[in-house]
Parts: structure tokens; sequence; C-alpha cells
């Protein structure tokens, strides 16, 4: 029962506050409501006005009014504080994976100040702040992600408990724009590109059929499909082969360079090697299925593969559906010829 009426809530929250990376809270959009506090001393106002009515006391009667008045002052106040207050989507955030994304939100008051207003997302919250009337100030929000993929926080709350925290108005920003969320790196084991220089098809060599091959000790993160286990059955030592002949080019990071591993899996090794490779400086290009980046170097190069791995396969969320943690199902394994194209 309570999760029917949570839905039918958040259903008419929705509706009555529209996604929009630019909200202005007014009458319709601000929520106000007695704190813990707050109910403890309306209730106390009400032993009040009992014993005053009881025993006919004039001095009870007027401590009881006069307190009413400061609480009824003090639920105007709180109101004021968010009315007329823009809150404006700057800049979504982009970041790795188990990080928190920072989201730039512009404050602008109004007529009136806005006084200790605080903006908050789940478990992440910001300071209170105070902004002047007709001022605007940038307030940076960290919001939590999960995974790769597009970052649309469902809700952002701003809030106000000023001047005596009996009361609480409150308000929510439903962001229309989403951050990025790039793949966890995970250390990639040693592989050979498939693709050579120039080969805009990117057609995959096979390298498995050559005769020729090196053999070394196996270290963590190989596949085990290149671990010889026929001298593992014999002698015991755990080796794998290095094929050497047709291989690829060295400057190509390669999404079919790494045969049984998940597309995920995939995704977070070309993420440590992009990293790697921008660290020193060294030229690489990205082939992904259904797009390819040319080698370049340089820190806005690094970027735009980022976000080609970040949004591999993924679709911009909808204002129909929102994903706190951005868009990917965890435990998905979508097949490498279905995007075509993914915009960065």
């Amino acid at each position: 029962m309570n999760n029917y009426f949570r839905k039918r809530w958040q259903r008419w929250v929705n509706r009555r506050i529209p996604r929009s990376d630019v909200q202005l809270l007014n009458q319709k959009t601000i929520f106000i409501l007695p704190t813990g506090p707050g109910v403890v001393f309306g209730f106390l106002l009400l032993i009040m006005l009992i014993t005053g009515i009881n025993y006919q006391n004039s001095l009870i009667y007027l401590i009881t009014f006069l307190l009413g008045a400061i609480l009824v002052g003090a639920m105007h106040q709180t109101h004021r504080n968010l009315s007329g207050l823009e809150l404006t989507l700057v800049q979504p955030g982009e970041g790795g994976a188990g990080e928190e994304i920072l989201f730039r939100f512009r404050a602008t008051a109004g007529r009136d100040d806005a006084i200790a207003v605080v903006l908050s997302c789940e478990e992440s919250s910001l300071p209170s702040a105070h902004i002047p009337a007709g001022q605007a100030r940038d307030l940076v929000l960290p919001v939590p992600s999960a995974h790769r993929g597009y970052l649309r926080p469902d809700r952002i709350r701003i809030e106000t408990r000023f001047p005596f925290g009996l009361l609480k108005a409150w308000s929510w920003v439903r962001p229309s724009a989403a951050g990025i969320v790039f793949p966890r790196p995970l250390p990639a084991p040693d592989v050979v590109s498939l693709v050579q220089d120039g080969d805009e098809s990117s057609n995959a060599l096979s390298v498995e059929g050559n005769d020729h091959a090196d053999l070394r000790p196996w270290r963590e993160g190989d596949l085990s499909q290149r671990v010889m286990w026929k001298r593992f059955a014999r002698n015991g030592q755990m080796v794998v082969a290095d094929w050497e002949g047709e291989a690829g080019s060295p400057h190509w990071l390669d999404f079919a360079a790494f045969p049984g591993a998940d597309n995920e899996l995939r995704l977070s090794y070309l993420t440590s090697l992009a990293l790697e490779r921008d660290r020193a400086g060294a030229r690489f290009g990205l082939n992904l299925p259904g797009q390819v980046i040319e080698p370049d170097s340089g820190p806005a190069h690094t970027l735009r593969c980022l976000r080609a791995l970040a949004l591999w396969g993924e679709e911009k969320p909808r204002d129909a559906v929102a994903e706190p943690h951005g868009t990917r199902v965890r435990g998905s394994d979508r097949a490498p010829n279905r995007p075509k194209g993914v915009g960065v």
C-alpha cells in the first residue's frame, strides 16, 4: 500500500514539475511543511492555548499568540527564501564509473534573498548557501554514479529551513540534460590489434592460425584462450603464446582484440589502454563496432575516445524513463554489431 501511494505521489510530482534544465521556483512548485521541532512547537502552542482557556489567564494568552505570530512569520520567511529563485543546469558532469560526477548549477535569486538553501541528490549534498537578491551563484553538486552510460538524476532537491528550523520549504529540479560516465578502467592483457593502418573497414585479421609464436610465463589478466594448456598438462608450466606474423598497427585500440571477453570487460580494457596512451603522449585510434576514431593524440582526442566508450550501445534517456545511475542495465551483454555511429 505504501508503495502504491509513493508511486502516485511521484507521478503527481512529475506532472507538476516536468523535466527542464531551467527551473523557476514559484507557488506551484514550492512545498512547505513543519519539521520535527516545528511539530513539537505547534503541539506546545496547542497545550498553552488549552491551558489559557482553562484558567482564563491573560498572560498565557499573550505568550501563546505571540509565539503563534512568530510561527506564522517564520512560515512566510521560509517560503520567501525559495520564491522567485531560478536554478539552471549549466554543465552536466563527466567522469569514471563509481566516482561522483560534478553537475554545475547556477542559482539566481529573485526579489528576495535566498537564505540557507541546500542542494542535494540522494546521499550527496552541499553546504547551505546564501544568494543575495538579484544575484547569481554557481553550485557544483557531486552526483554518485554506478556504471558507464548516461547519468541523469531523477530529481535534484533544493531546500531551506531558515529562519528557525521550525518549517522546511523545498522543491525539485528534474534536469533534461545528462552527464556521461566513462567505463571503469581495468588492466588490459597483452593483445595485438587486428586493425592495420589505412584499413577503414576494420576487418579482423586472423592471427590464431599462425605457426610462429613466442612463449612467455602467464601473467594476471592474460586470456585463458592463449594459455598453452597441453604444455601445462605435461609439465605444470603455465605459459602464454604471443603470436607473430600478421599483426595490426600498434596505433589502434581494437574492440575485437579481446576474444572471449564480454562487451563491458572489453570497454574497461580499452578505457585503461586509452588512459595509458594519453599519459604517455602516444598516438592511438579507437576501433569500435559501428564507429572508428582515427589515430591522434592529446587530451581532446582522449576525451572523445572516452565518450565513445561510455556511450557505445547506449540510448539517450527519454523523459518518460529515468535511470538514476545511467542507462545500461547491469549484466546486459549487447551484441557488438548493434550500435551504428554512436555520437560523441
